[in-house]
């Protein structure tokens, strides 16, 4: 093996600042997920044991946030802070499964959305992400959500505002930027994106994404972007509209396509010429 590139590794590693285990982050909000839902293949049999489970959860995220601050009594100050509002987490939670079971026609139970539904583990995983992004906590959060990404195809950055309850309806290709606010009682499909004009790097400190205010609606594979652009209340976005301006509350917008049925029967068909 190259003796510069095992040097290079060594001194990289000596140098680092914080040592991560990348797996070992990301497996604990698959276990806080599933502890809180009831998706473990194990009963509590008493409230002393869900207890136990709790300080145990508590010790290896301790152990977790040490690795990363090399700093126990900040490690622990935050698992215990990050502990107080788990209950408000769970609520928030709750109601997002009540909004999907209540709002989609295809679900037949509140397990099923636990067990099945990826838009619900990735608002999960963001629930859990925002808070510890609220507290100032570095690269845990986007591990979580990034985690979330890869599983269900949903991109939704910690420090995005989102109400309670949200609706994420089959979910693959979503994205919601850092700086979008969205209300409650929205519902987004595959595809949307909640995006930013610009892009670039001098806009690190500004509102970049969109507001999107309660009770909206948007249709798969629409685009809604920049910071000053707000969907009022109770509008309907319709599926591959674009848009970058604000909308009143109250408005449908919609894409009108033209599409053109022949009968391929007939003899004379335009050809259709196809470019990649």
């Amino acid at each position: 093996m190259n003796k510069k590139f095992i040097k290079n590794l060594y001194k990289a590693n000596l140098e680092a600042d914080v040592y991560l285990d990348k797996q070992r982050i990301e497996k604990f909000v698959d276990t806080v997920f599933r502890f809180l839902f009831q998706l473990e293949d194990k009963k509590y049999h008493s409230i002393q044991a869900v207890q136990m489970r709790l300080e145990e959860l508590k010790s290896e995220f301790t152990g977790i946030l040490f690795n990363v601050l090399n700093n126990k009594q900040e490690a622990e100050t935050i698992v215990e802070e990050f502990s107080e509002k788990l209950p408000e987490l769970y609520d928030a939670l709750l109601k997002d499964a009540q909004e999907i079971l209540e709002n989609d026609p295809a679900a037949q139970s509140l397990e099923e959305i636990y067990i099945a539904y990826p838009g619900f583990f990735a608002i999960a995983a963001y629930r859990f992400a925002h808070q510890l992004h609220k507290q100032k906590v570095n690269l845990l959060p986007r591990i979580w959500t990034e985690y979330a990404h890869g599983k269900t195809g949903i991109d939704i950055h910690p420090g995005a505002q989102i109400g309670v309850p949200f609706f994420i309806d089959h979910g693959t290709g979503i994205v919601i930027g850092e700086t979008s606010i969205i209300g409650s009682h929205v519902k987004i499909y595959q595809g949307v994106t909640i995006g930013a004009v610009s892009v670039s790097k001098d806009k690190t400190n500004t509102k970049r994404h969109p507001t999107l205010e309660n009770h909206v609606v948007v249709y798969s594979n629409a685009t809604i972007l920049g910071g000053e652009t707000t969907i009022g209340h109770h509008s309907v976005i319709g599926g591959n509209v674009w848009l970058t301006k604000s909308v009143e509350p109250y408005s449908l917008v919609f894409h009108e396509a033209q599409i053109k049925i022949k009968d391929k029967n007939v003899d004379k068909i335009e050809p259709i010429n196809f470019i990649i």
